[in-house]
């Protein structure tokens, strides 16, 4: 498998603004319940790049105090028989326990993918370096092993690939997508009970979701709501529904100890801030565009060396440094 990633980073954001409609963006990253070619579990959140983790990284960004990009993600059930009611959604189940992801958030910045000249507001993974578009922890400590492996799972599993959408959506067939030869030691590749307790994790309490689910769909979670799932995430053990009181009370007070630094002057990590600042600069954006005849209140790439370089995010090398 060879990618072109140079200009790009589609599976990094929710680029379907800049398309006229959703048929370029349908069908993202297959979910580890979907291994029923009749299943219909749609996710409750509107992230169509949803990169998940393995319990291990949970617990690693955990660790690094940088439980502020993570994200919990549920589905509707495909039927009444794996259905768990909570807040008025039917949410997908094993067991009678919730079944969620956890994974990157998304912030809105501005960015210029695809070769576009100016830059547009888009949800962008929180690792994603607007100026360069690369990502700030690749091959890193803490870097995903799901972003390594892109795309191949998707080709394993002869289903689209982001490059293949972006190339539909922009242009150059084969540009991006250079080869789609998947290796014979494909590795992680996590599907159905395979998943259970590494991936994909079973919350023991429905009661404790209550609230939770409603604000996934809308996009306000809280620090409690984070913590709560990211505690049960690095509880699980692999190939059991069950988990660990011990480990789910250090992994939610370690989320909401690092989160509760976030506001203030002595933040464990840059990733907390540096959210709470794109979403402010998000909001002036839109409040400016109100008030414009042009809506055209989008800063520069650049202004992420303010908002995350300045704060301590890695910086990325740029391409020029990869191509020498």
């Amino acid at each position: 498998m060879e990618v072109h990633c140079e200009g790009c980073a589609g599976c990094c954001m929710d680029w379907r603004p800049l398309t006229d409609g959703d048929d370029a963006s349908g069908g993202r990253r297959r979910a580890a319940l979907d291994d029923d070619d009749d299943a219909t579990r749609e996710a409750i959140d509107g992230d169509p790049n949803f990169v998940p983790l393995t319990r291990d990284e949970v617990r690693a960004f955990l660790e690094h105090g940088m439980a502020a990009a993570l994200t919990p993600r549920f589905w509707k059930a495909a039927d009444e028989a794996e259905a768990v009611e909570i807040d008025g959604y039917e949410v997908a189940s094993v067991a009678d326990r919730p079944v969620f992801f956890v994974g990157l958030r998304k912030p809105p910045k501005p960015v210029a993918p695809f070769g576009r000249k100016d830059e547009t507001w888009l949800p962008t993974c929180v690792f994603l370096d607007p100026t360069t578009l690369q990502c700030r922890i690749h091959n890193g400590e803490l870097y995903p092993a799901e972003c390594g492996a892109y795309p191949t799972h998707n080709l394993a599993l002869e289903q689209e690939t982001e490059c293949e959408r972006v190339e539909a959506a922009f242009g150059g067939e084969g540009d991006r997508l250079v080869d789609e030869s998947v290796p014979d030691d494909l590795e992680g590749l996590l599907l159905g009970s395979q998943a259970i307790g590494q991936k994909l994790f079973c919350h023991p309490v429905p009661e404790r979701l209550e609230g939770i689910v409603d604000r996934v769909a809308t996009g306000d979670l809280t620090r409690e709501d984070r913590a709560e799932c990211l505690g049960v995430a690095a509880a699980s053990s692999a190939g059991t529904v069950a988990i660990s009181d011990y480990h789910y009370e250090r992994g939610k007070e370690r989320a909401l100890e690092a989160m509760a630094t976030d506001e203030t002057d002595d933040a464990e990590s840059w990733v907390g801030p540096a959210i709470r600042e794109w979403e402010r600069r998000r909001e002036a954006a839109t409040a400016a565009d109100d008030d414009s005849d042009d809506g055209t209140d989008v800063p520069p790439a650049s202004v992420a060396r303010t908002v995350e370089d300045d704060r301590g995010a890695p910086e990325t090398p740029g391409w020029d440094a990869l191509e020498s």
